[in-house]
């Protein structure tokens, strides 16, 4: 079993709060993204799970045993940084095979670990290569290689992908998806990407000011999130944040009784209907993206992003009249930032 359990982990620079009294449960083999912006902890987080950061307080358990104390090299893990961090002067095998060889492996064991991480990572052809003749993408599958080759009870990867282009991203994210669901590994993996969270994670913890704002699975973050911030970081667009004055009403729905109602809707969930039945939006930007069409604009005196068919024709200036679909909305405190139980 390679289960992680923090518990009450705590980080503090001097005077500056890091992470307070972070609580997080990895099951075996399962894949957690910590996403938030930066400077929110997630990396000084990683950096305590990994033993490169000392917790100001609370511990780290790894299959159930207390490694808070314990050196990196004692805890069962591997890590991928965001640079690659693969030697020049070693051959891709070399590379591969580094930290089997610094554990005294037999040379049987290693060539079978190394074809292996190799084969899974498709790096096979280029194993007697060195760094500087591979590309951006093929370097960063030396890293991963590297640190699967160890066969590691824990894998923990910092942003690995983001040295690498769009296409590039798209393209490894999908294999490494593949490759850690085939590997069983538990793995924590930290990135202020978005897409990369919601296509790789079977769960998200999304942090934000040393904390951890909301852990769910990544549709439930999409359709559920827990609070303003997550549903204003999640999403492309974002989810609209439409504020109301309390006791306001929009086409006769409840609105909670709160001192700052707060309607939250995804502009996909905005659909177009009479005047009778809707509420007047005026497009200010029509931004055609391919398969749709993204309007930006203004209606309620508020700023809206609104998601249309791509084949829907709109310019600067145009009204459009819309409604929310039903049971879509996430109502929010204004005054706390948290979601609250729509109203009945």
């Amino acid at each position: 079993m390679a289960d992680i359990r923090i518990d009450g982990v705590a980080k503090s620079f001097g005077r500056t709060t890091a992470l307070g009294q972070i609580d997080l449960a990895v099951s075996d083999g399962e894949f957690v993204a910590l996403l938030g912006p930066s400077g929110c902890g997630k990396t000084t987080l990683l950096r305590i799970v990994a033993g490169l950061e000392t917790a100001s307080a609370g511990r780290v358990l790894i299959g159930g045993r207390d490694v808070t104390a314990l050196p990196p090299r004692k805890r069962g893990l591997a890590m991928v940084f965001q640079n690659y961090a693969v030697f020049p002067h070693m051959t891709v095998r070399q590379n591969v095979a580094f930290g089997l060889t610094m554990a005294g492996a037999d040379a049987a064991r290693i060539t079978r670990q190394v074809d292996r991480a190799a084969g899974l990572l498709q790096i096979g052809p280029y194993l007697d290569r060195y760094p500087a003749q591979l590309s951006g993408g093929q370097r960063q599958r030396v890293a991963v290689a590297r640190a699967l080759a160890v066969e590691p009870a824990v894998l923990l990867m910092d942003e690995p992908l983001s040295n690498l282009d769009a296409l590039l991203r798209l393209d490894m994210r999908a294999e490494l998806k593949s490759v850690l669901r085939e590997a069983g590994t538990t793995t924590i993996y930290v990135t202020h990407d978005q897409t990369e969270a919601m296509g790789l994670a079977d769960r998200i913890a999304l942090m934000y000011r040393g904390r951890i704002e909301q852990i769910a699975t990544p549709a439930e973050i999409y359709a559920h999130p827990a609070s303003m911030f997550v549903g204003g970081f999640v999403g492309s667009p974002p989810m609209n944040l439409i504020r109301l004055a309390p006791g306001a009403t929009v086409l006769d729905l409840p609105v909670p009784a709160v001192a700052e109602p707060v309607m939250g809707i995804r502009g996909e969930d905005l659909v177009e209907c009479t005047a009778d039945d809707g509420f007047a939006f005026t497009v200010q930007v029509a931004e055609p993206m391919g398969s749709h069409l993204l309007l930006t604009g203004r209606a309620m005196d508020q700023r809206l992003r609104v998601v249309t068919p791509a084949d829907r024709a709109a310019a600067p200036g145009d009204t459009l009249f819309l409604r929310p679909l039903p049971g879509r909305i996430r109502w929010m405190d204004g005054t706390t930032g948290a979601a609250i139980a729509e109203p009945a």
